[in-house]
């Protein structure tokens, strides 16, 4: 049966120290000047630079290169990171949005995250576990969560180079899931603001 194109960007799932649940999740804010893109359940942050008026550290959208903080698993107006009670529908924060947002983010580095494989060309195969890759930014969230998904080996070569972001550590393990396009992935970020180095060399 062929793996369901359903995208959502990075899942919290586990941690590679402890439970399936036991990683690490803090409260960050996104500045009300803040006009990169559209901010979603499942996306890949960075450090924004600055806090709110009470201390709260920034956050911005992160990229394919360089370290990230984490990853967003709770949006809203409020600190503690609840939804918006006037439309509890709006669950993204938006480019175009003034007013400052709550995120909270799981900035833990030893935390496990599942993202679909981006179809393109070549799939990734059981030859590349273990070694580090990037992530592909190229579909929008859906109105809900992310569209962030894992690059595919066409789209980026996996490597042993320590400076790409994410290292794969294997299929997530389903019956509705199996290498090829679409597949989901177990990851975990490699190079992170809060680790120790520039990251892990793949094996």
């Amino acid at each position: 049966m062929a793996n369901a194109n359903k995208p959502a960007g990075f899942s919290l799932v586990g941690h590679l120290r402890g439970s399936p649940m036991n990683a690490r999740v803090r409260t960050y804010s996104i500045d009300a000047s803040y006009s990169g893109a559209t901010l979603y359940i499942g996306d890949p942050v960075i450090s924004g630079g600055g806090a709110d008026t009470n201390g709260v550290p920034n956050i911005a959208i992160g990229a394919t290169t360089g370290a990230l903080r984490g990853v967003i698993v709770g949006l809203g107006k409020y600190e503690g990171g609840g939804p918006n009670p006037s439309n509890l529908d709006i669950i993204y924060r938006s480019s175009g949005d003034t007013a400052v947002w709550y995120a909270r983010v799981c900035d833990d580095p030893d935390a496990i995250f599942e993202i679909q494989e981006h179809s393109n060309g070549t799939q990734l195969s059981a030859a590349e576990v273990g070694l580090n890759t990037i992530g592909y930014s190229g579909t929008a969230g859906n109105g809900y969560v992310s569209g962030w998904q894992l690059a595919s080996y066409s789209d980026a070569t996996p490597n042993t180079t320590n400076t790409l972001q994410l290292r794969l550590l294997g299929l997530a393990r389903r019956r509705d899931n199996a290498f090829g396009a679409y597949a989901k992935w177990l990851v975990q970020i490699n190079v992170h603001e809060l680790g120790h180095g520039l990251g892990a060399s793949g094996v």
